[in-house]
């Protein structure tokens, strides 16, 4: 597996190794004894699974906060996806900025969001499917977000005018987001 350092402390992307031949492809998605190797310490506790029919589906920017916060670890098993985290950790030399990536079944990459981030992502096939596991539990009390668009964040969307649920329409601002 390797390691890709990002612009904020913690948020890496993992290449992992692909062996294929004339049958098709394997790989190991997930080894805790690796992932530790190289510091990821998570212990990942449920895996989800997100399907969208459409390109240009927007979902985030979401995040836990206080005990209930979330380690992810995102990939992608059909399709593709421009995926983002977005540092909310206040006391962080990066707090309020961004990282993006696109995530694909075919580059089979993943994104390990550790706590402390905003995540979110925008669909860029039809037919796309992202797993993700997190080491903490979904706690609907302690359930955030921050809008996809706001300006301070300014992100580089793939989509101007993406397909957003009604929760994702009315999060709040940058400046009006919870983050403790």
């Amino acid at each position: 597996m390797k390691v890709i350092e990002t612009n904020l402390h913690g948020v890496v992307v993992l290449e992992p190794q692909v062996l294929g031949d004339h049958r098709g492809y394997f790989f190991e998605s997930y080894n805790e004894r690796r992932a530790g190797i190289h510091g990821l310490m998570a212990r990942f506790v449920q895996d989800n699974e997100s399907f969208s029919e459409k390109a240009g589906v927007l979902r985030g920017l979401h995040y836990q906060i206080g005990e209930h916060a979330q380690t992810k670890l995102v990939r992608v098993a059909s399709g593709s996806i421009f995926d983002v985290a977005v540092d909310i950790r206040k006391g962080s030399s990066t707090f309020g900025r961004w990282f993006g990536t696109v995530l694909s079944a075919q580059n089979k990459r993943q994104l390990y969001i550790p706590k402390g981030m905003a995540h979110g992502f925008c669909t860029l096939e039809e037919g796309t499917t992202v797993l993700y596991k997190a080491d903490s539990y979904y706690h609907a009390a302690s359930d955030r977000g921050i809008r996809w668009d706001d300006p301070h964040l300014a992100i580089d969307w793939p989509v101007d005018v993406p397909i957003l649920s009604g929760k994702d329409e009315s999060l709040p601002g940058w400046e009006d987001a919870d983050f403790e």
